[in-house]
């Protein structure tokens, strides 16, 4: 089993046991450099999967709480290689699948065949590329899928049927359902048609559908795990790692 299969086998597992599957985002190397391994391997004790964020310059898809805390992780010192070779020197003790959440050009300066052997070395099963273009991810999809990864698309409440259905079918590992037109970490509230935009993604598709995008609350996951097989939270877990509150109870109090 490649490691996008297994990514969709837990996920699909998970939902067969009547549970909605949570994909807990933070950005590597914040708020500090020296506790991102603890917190990788704490937030794998409760994330089903685990979505790390590569800090970039200019996060054009991210909300303030994602951009303040790429700025500060850039600042701090993280790159890709040491993101790597932090997940390397702890990789025994995870508990969850991994995937990257990552803006182009750091991948491309890194090298897609690098990244590619690098990302399988360590774990990691998948990558979310927001800036990337179906049309143009041949190259960097080739590469993953050598190695046994997933390129995982990203669709939204404004991507036509059509579209959507070539999205499900490159993606590999789960479908990423944005859950709003707009940024992430936005407090305007889920899509008030989010079931029907949901149910129509998962009557595209096999593999599962995960939603993020201003997932804040339990009542948030509660209602995306009618319709999906499980929900991503990233703003609101970075401002209660910022605040330096107890972000382990608070992804327990999210289920």
């Amino acid at each position: 089993m490649s490691s996008a299969e297994k990514i969709e086998s837990i996920l699909k597992k998970i939902n067969r046991n009547n549970e909605t599957a949570l994909v807990p985002f933070f950005t590597a190397g914040y708020p500090q450099l020296d506790s991102f391994a603890s917190d990788l391997i704490n937030i794998s004790k409760v994330g089903d999967v685990v979505e790390i964020g590569v800090p970039f310059s200019d996060p054009m898809a991210d909300g303030m709480t994602i951009q303040r805390s790429s700025h500060q992780a850039l600042i701090n010192g993280v790159s890709l290689k040491w993101i790597f070779d932090q997940i390397e020197a702890v990789s025994d003790q995870l508990q969850a699948p991994l995937v990257m959440m990552s803006y182009l050009n750091p991948l491309l300066a890194f090298g897609y065949e690098e990244l590619a052997q690098r990302a399988k070395k360590v774990g990691i099963g998948g990558f979310i590329v927001p800036d990337l273009p179906l049309e143009e991810s041949y190259e960097l999809q080739s590469s993953l899928e050598n190695m046994g990864l997933g390129l995982i698309q990203l669709i939204t409440p404004a991507t036509p049927i059509d579209r959507m259905v070539d999205l499900c079918a490159a993606s590999k590992g789960f479908v990423y359902a944005v859950t709003m037109t707009g940024i992430t970490g936005s407090d305007s509230g889920l899509a008030t048609n989010l079931a029907k935009y949901l149910d129509q993604i998962c009557g595209i598709t096999d593999l599962p559908v995960c939603a993020g995008f201003g997932v804040r609350s339990a009542e948030d996951v509660k209602m995306i795990g009618r319709h999906a097989a499980g929900a991503i939270v990233g703003s609101a877990l970075v401002e209660v790692m910022e605040r330096e509150e107890d972000f382990v109870g608070f992804l327990e109090r999210l289920r």
